[in-house]
């Protein structure tokens, strides 16, 4: 049997990949809700990336990475709910990961407005080699059926750092987009 890895918190504590899967989309949610609720705040949903990793490495790292994209993701929807500016829906689809890869684009925007969201954002990350990560994030007005954003970026590592300092640069460029009314 395959021990599980272990990750080292802040505070200096240890816990394994299980335990942080569970404790982000919780932490989340809970953060969200408290700040969501700002009056005139733009309803904005974000979907879950999808991860492609093509880098060949031969060592497992799926459960890494999957903590990674839902850390990432996790960041994109607090930043957005700490700007006051949008009001961040929780999107439900049928299936585990809501994602465009999961259940398609159409199906996604569907979800999207039954949430009663006025934007989208979703996106994926695909690892290309050891160090290069390529990532998109896709902004939709789903009330106009509109493509607001298609940025591609890049960055470099594939540690939780790296992961971070992405998600920081991309709720970055989502603080100044605004839809059309």
């Amino acid at each position: 049997m395959r021990r599980p890895k272990f990750v080292k918190l802040v505070s200096g504590r240890v816990a394994s990949w299980p335990v942080l899967l569970f404790a982000v989309p919780a932490l989340w949610l809970f953060t969200v809700r408290l700040l969501a609720d700002a009056p005139g705040a733009i309803p904005v949903v974000v979907a879950d990336f999808d991860y492609h990793d093509t880098s060949g490495e031969v060592a497992d790292q799926r459960a890494e990475h999957t903590a990674r994209v839902q850390v990432f993701v996790g960041m994109l929807r607090e930043r957005l709910a700490e700007q006051g500016k949008y009001k961040v829906l929780q999107l439900d689809c049928d299936k585990v990961t809501c994602s465009a890869g999961s259940i398609g684009a159409d199906d996604l925007v569907s979800a999207a407005v039954k949430a009663d969201a006025r934007l989208l954002v979703y996106g994926g990350i695909h690892k290309m080699s050891t160090l290069i990560q390529w990532g998109s994030v896709q902004v939709v007005d789903v009330q106009r059926k509109e493509l607001l954003l298609n940025r591609l970026f890049s960055f470099r590592g594939d540690t939780d750092e790296a992961f971070r300092r992405a998600a920081n640069f991309i709720g970055q460029t989502l603080h100044d987009l605004t839809p059309k009314s």
